[in-house]
């Protein structure tokens, strides 16, 4: 504590303390007889984060931080994976740490351990991280030289900590201590171990030390860490159904795709029902586009490597593929820009013109390292629903709300009624002017705003070449992915030299907006999979119908149905094999396929169908055109 010296702290009630630097926040609390809010965990103080038991240098506003905010959540769980490396250390003493960060729904640790760790490795490392955490051992903060931590972090063999350490640029480093368990971290992390409450170990994976593949191969521990034994028991359950609806498992279950070594990784083969309903997808989008007044533009999968160097990628050392074609160099495209700016400077452009808007489903390639690939979430060849709109500021505003309006239609098409939105500001290190930039942020606002869209503000964090939205969408496990954006460009315009004649018949460089709908087609398939467990509604459904006979004898009868149903323009299949009608029926509700028609004896006889839907419903004597006529509906309105 520093005698004399004061800081003033300010409280979400308006009220104000004055209390001596070095104080801690319980301290202060005491002695103006206030408490600290139920379930706080840590606080930020004038925008620092804290422990609630750190000496305090500075003052500010104080905002107490529990489980239920993202940055309570993140030191609840960034020190159980300290308990975790702790109790990894006394059972592995030979075990070398690397890092262990909180992560969205849970933490990890990799460590460096000859013996290979197992899953069944796991419940006797969790005993060992509750016994822990019933020792309430007390978590102290320390602050060394940088010099002082590279000879303690030596001198305990931590080889990877000594690295990090020289990557730190300031002379001053923090380490945790808990018991005989020191790390090295920025924190901020609760008092003590005894604040955990319920803890998970999940699984086992490898990992790359720094995601680099030419370095060593780790192993990390993945966890979960809640303030309740009711929530985690949610999130198991949730994680259990999560797994079901995998869809690196339903994917290739289904028929809809596969991604093997011989292909390559990263590298999506669509069978025939993930081309068809990745077909229905484009054709939607293409109709919707054209609507809205989008050009289709198409654009080729290589390019020239010195587009690349003016577009910044290669400085920016962006993940590309390049090989060479008669002594000239090539790049394969890690997005579609630079040809729908192509297509704009082909020829002048009066302001009578704009805005302009191009529209690309452009498959791009990008080398991601394969340690992040996953799935279709996670590849390396994808198709965008690329979307640029050049216009001038005054139009920016319009197109903006229409981009917007376009996309949350969409999203709700498809299923998905919940988002979180964020309004990204302008970070430390920006291209344009900060009137353009003050100017793009105000429209995204404004447009956000016009439509009584909820949203958040992240400040700082656009891309330095422009503001943004971004949309995240909710599943039905509750779970966030990234859908739309809308982005401002102030860099690209300018690097290609981009103009149009205005109306004072000089020169100006246009307004830039990326625009995506679905983004990665590859990603929003994997995000649908997952959404509907396979069970897509009926327009989105590969097969809509399957055609069951009860015997070869009304193999002809199934066939005329289905050539009636697929001159309504419904998705129709026969099962011919040989086999019980039991089990052409678990078979159909395996490939989640929405209606079977049983067809026998009675059928024939009666003129009617049996149908049996993948919901449960049992239908008898139905007239086939009334079924069909009843389906076309459904598809025609996108029926979720």
């Amino acid at each position: 504590m520093v005698d004399g010296e004061k800081v003033q702290l300010q409280f979400k009630d308006g009220s104000r303390i004055e209390i001596e630097k070095g104080s801690t926040l319980i301290d202060a609390l005491e002695a103006a007889g206030k408490e600290i809010e139920s379930g706080a965990l840590v606080a930020a103080v004038g925008g620092r984060m804290v422990e609630l038991n750190r000496e305090l240098k500075g003052g500010g506003e104080v905002e107490f931080l529990g489980f239920d905010t993202p940055r309570g959540r993140e030191a609840y769980r960034h020190t159980a994976s300290h308990v975790l490396a702790q109790a990894f250390k006394k059972l592995y003493p030979d075990a070398r740490l690397a890092i262990g960060p909180a992560i969205e729904d849970g933490f990890y640790y990799d460590f460096s351990l000859e013996d290979t760790v197992k899953p069944e490795d796991l419940p006797g490392i969790e005993k060992e991280m509750d016994r822990l955490i019933a020792a309430d051992i007390p978590i102290e903060r320390k602050e060394l030289s940088k010099d002082e931590a590279v000879d303690l972090f030596k001198k305990s063999g931590e080889s990877y900590k000594v690295e990090l350490l020289g990557e730190i640029d300031d002379d001053t480093v923090t380490v945790y201590r808990q018991g005989d368990f020191t790390d090295l971290c920025r924190g901020p992390h609760l008092k003590s171990t005894g604040e955990l409450k319920a803890v998970k170990l999940l699984s086992v994976a490898g990992a790359y030390w720094k995601g680099d593949e030419k370095r060593e191969m780790l192993q990390r521990v993945y966890g979960t860490a809640f303030d309740s034994e009711e929530r985690l028991e949610h999130y198991l359950e949730m994680r259990e159904e999560a797994q079901k609806r995998d869809h690196r498992r339903l994917g290739p279950e289904l028929g809809l795709f596969s991604i093997t070594e011989e292909i390559g990784p990263g590298l999506v083969v669509y069978h025939p029902k993930g081309a068809i309903l990745r077909t229905v997808i484009e054709d939607y989008l293409k109709i919707e586009h054209a609507r809205r007044g989008y050009e289709l533009v198409i654009s080729p999968h290589i390019m020239r490597k010195d587009i690349w160097k003016t577009s910044g990628h290669l400085q920016m050392e962006y993940p590309m593929y390049f090989f060479e074609i008669d002594n000239q160099e090539y790049g394969i495209k890690p997005m579609n820009c630079p040809a729908h700016i192509s297509i704009f400077k082909s020829r002048t452009r009066g302001h009578n013109e704009l805005p302009v808007r191009y529209f690309e489903l452009g498959t791009v390639y990008r080398h991601e390292r394969s340690g992040v690939l996953h799935g279709l979430l996670r590849v390396r060849g994808f198709t965008q629903d690329d979307a640029h709109i050049f216009c001038t500021m005054d139009q920016a505003e319009h197109e903006i709300e229409n981009a917007i309006k376009f996309a949350f239609e969409t999203q709700r098409t498809f299923g998905f009624t919940t988002f979180k939105i964020a309004l990204s500001t302008r970070p430390e290190h920006f291209v344009g002017t900060e009137e353009n930039w003050e100017k793009a942020t105000g429209l995204l606002k404004a447009a956000l705003e016009s439509q009584s869209l909820e949203y958040f503000v992240d400040e700082g964090e656009g891309v330095f070449y422009g503001p943004k939205i971004d949309v995240k969408l909710e599943d039905a496990l509750g779970r966030l992915w990234q859908g739309p954006t809308i982005q401002f460009d102030f860099n690209l315009p300018s690097r290609f030299d981009m103009k149009y004649v205005g109306a004072d018949n000089s020169e100006h460089t246009p307004v830039m907006i990326h625009r995506t709908v679905l983004g990665s087609l590859e990603r929003y398939l994997g995000i649908l999979i997952e959404h509907y467990g396979g069970a897509f509604p009926l327009w989105l459904s590969p097969v809509q119908v399957e055609v069951l006979p009860i015997a070869d004898r009304h193999l002809e009868k199934a066939a005329e149905i289905k050539s009636i149903l697929e001159k309504e323009g419904i998705r129709t299949r026969v099962n011919e094999d040989r086999e019980t009608t039991g089990n052409k029926i678990r078979k159909a509700w395996g490939q989640k396929v929405p209606y079977m028609v049983i067809v026998g004896d009675r059928e024939i006889e009666a003129g009617t169908v049996s149908v049996r839907s993948l919901a449960g419903n049992d239908e008898r004597g139905i007239d086939l055109k009334e079924f069909a006529g009843r389906l076309v509906k459904d598809i025609s309105e996108r029926k979720i």
